[in-house]
């Protein structure tokens, strides 16, 4: 009996040992740090030449720089995307562009910074800037770390103070929170780093040899905050106002004889500042152009106190304009600002108002390329520029109207065409639509440089057989047209316009009417945001009275 009790015991202890044993190695194994260390290369993405770039803490895994020749390279569509847009190549003639307010600077592939390194490298169908060439152009900081196994460029946009710690003693930094995390690099004793994220256990660092990741709080000790001071020199875009509320009519013209047209037009108008004729019309991808400009014109409006902004446009006689061919060639850009210039000058033309319309998303950097060169000329020599844009939307955001609004002096919308022929029926611009328009502008472009387009004209919407068609009449005829057709008009308020239809036979006619009170909304609209003034289109589609709505309140 007392063997068997022995072994009885002896059962349970070898148990209670085997148990403690495999509890000890559980915990073991889950609570003791490993040591194991993390493959750089694979963490950060990188291998060979490749630089893992991470901005603002971040790593892009879309984005690797390149280490060529001893210096650090990045590829220029992410500059454009996420540091600089104004860094422009031109992938036929070879050129890196970037305009000053009023410089334009040029480099090809032989052009090196003063470290004797070339600008811009174009290698693997891809653009790679130096990266010392977009730190000087740029208001951020860049560290660069050749050690280990990854080479790595951090990139900061953010000057905010960061909170700073040091080490009490060496310890790991690990990939993420935990013991169990491998090991990215060791810390020193007394070494400063960032705190970036502060958890219960855990804070994320930022170290001063170039990596972030995670260190145990109970081997911090804080310090004073990390203050970042920017030396950058941001350029400084001037621009020419007309110094008053601007009232334009563009004064739509095909040929020399309808410049003639002008001074009858403006014999019924009153408050008219600015007078657009469309005299520059592009015809061809080499940068030349229909010019139709008349210096009698010309000081004609200089006697009636009217500045003269001369159109260029792309489709009056455009039918083999290729826009995302004729600007992405820098040698014609320079050609068509030097023409254009010329022009202005030699007839006295106070403006250039650009109406580029219907373009590619391709052609748009290259439009918005040309756009700023072409403020550079205009900004030397005194001409105000103007651009024409539709309201904003996500399927035109290539225009970039943001930039415009830095560069050029005025950025008109065309608050109109809300419903355009071919189309379903509807307003041409309704209340809503214009509003909007407006509201959406102005979270990108400045009030003080912002111009809303009126629409002197409507639709006539023609339903037959089951087709819908529609026709284009100005104000005075669409007004001919109501009272000849005996068609009544009903105030629709949330649209803010008139709204009629007749049937005549199998024939349904629906008009969404512009008229005093829907454009004294839109003139409402204007003025209680602010903004730099009204653009018409087009002198000759309205009635004289329009025009006591229409004046700038200010004078």
């Amino acid at each position: 009996m007392k063997r068997f009790f022995v072994s009885i015991v002896t059962f349970f202890c070898v148990l209670f040992l085997t148990g403690a044993l495999g509890a000890g190695f559980f915990f073991y194994h889950k609570y003791m740090p490993t040591n194991e260390l993390a493959d750089q290369n694979e963490w950060f993405g990188v291998a060979g030449d490749r630089v893992a770039v991470l901005l603002n803490n971040e790593l892009i895994s879309d984005a690797k720089g390149r280490y060529i020749n001893g210096e650090v390279y990045l590829p220029l569509d992410w500059v454009n995307q996420a540091l600089n847009e104004k860094f422009y190549w031109d992938s036929t003639e070879k050129i890196l562009v970037y305009t000053l307010p009023e410089e334009i600077i040029y480099a090809d592939a032989a052009t090196a910074g003063a470290n004797g390194k070339p600008l811009a490298i174009e290698q693997e169908n891809k653009v790679w800037l130096l990266a010392g060439l977009v730190l000087n152009y740029t208001d951020i900081r860049m560290e660069f770390f050749a050690e280990g196994e990854a080479k790595r460029v951090f990139i900061d946009t953010v000057w905010d103070s960061v909170p700073a710690a040091v080490t009490k003693k060496a310890g790991k930094i690990r990939v993420r929170g935990g013991v169990k995390s491998p090991v990215l690099t060791e810390a020193a004793e007394g070494e400063a780093m960032q705190i970036l994220e502060e958890m219960e256990n855990w804070t994320k660092v930022r170290t001063s040899s170039g990596y972030v990741g995670y260190i145990q709080n109970r081997l911090l000790e804080q310090s004073q905050s990390h203050h970042f001071v920017s030396s950058f020199q941001a350029p400084e875009y001037t621009s020419i106002s007309l110094g008053k509320p601007v009232c334009l009519a563009w004064h739509q013209v095909f040929s020399q004889q309808a410049n003639d047209a002008m001074e009858q037009l403006m014999s019924a108008t009153e408050g008219i500042n600015v007078i657009a004729p469309t005299w520059f019309m592009l015809t061809d991808n080499d940068g030349n152009y229909e010019c139709l400009a008349d210096q009698g014109y010309v000081d004609k409006a200089h006697d009636m106190g009217v500045q003269v902004w001369a159109v260029l446009d792309n489709f009056n006689k455009g039918e083999n304009v290729r826009s995302e061919i004729l600007f992405s060639k820098t040698s014609v850009r320079k050609k068509l600002i030097a023409s254009l210039m010329s022009d202005v000058k030699a007839y006295g033309i106070d403006g250039i108002n650009l109406d580029v319309e219907g373009i590619k998303e391709e052609a748009g950097v290259h439009y918005v390329q040309f756009i700023r060169e072409l403020s550079v000329s205009c900004r030397k020599e005194g001409i105000i520029l103007s651009v024409d844009n539709t309201v904003p939307a996500a399927y035109s955001s290539f225009y970039n109207r943001e930039e415009q609004g830095r560069v050029a002096d005025y950025v008109i919308i065309m608050a109109y065409d809300e419903h355009h022929a071919g189309g379903e029926a509807g307003s041409v611009a309704s209340l809503g639509y214009v509003k909007k328009g407006i509201e959406d502008t102005l979270q990108i472009v400045p009030k003080e440089k912002f111009i809303n387009g009126i629409p002197f004209y409507t639709r006539l919407w023609k339903e037959e057989g089951g087709e819908t068609t529609a026709t284009s009449m100005g104000i005075a005829a669409a007004k001919n047209w109501v009272q000849e057709k005996g068609m009544v008009l009903d105030w629709d308020e949330e649209l803010g316009q008139y709204y009629g239809e007749l049937q005549e036979g199998d024939v349904v006619y629906r008009l969404w009417m512009e008229e005093e009170q829907s454009v004294s909304r839109k003139m409402d609209l204007i003025w209680e945001n602010g903004l730099a003034g009204v653009a018409c289109w087009k002198l000759g589609f309205e009635t004289p009275e329009f025009w006591k709505i229409v004046k700038p309140k200010q004078q």
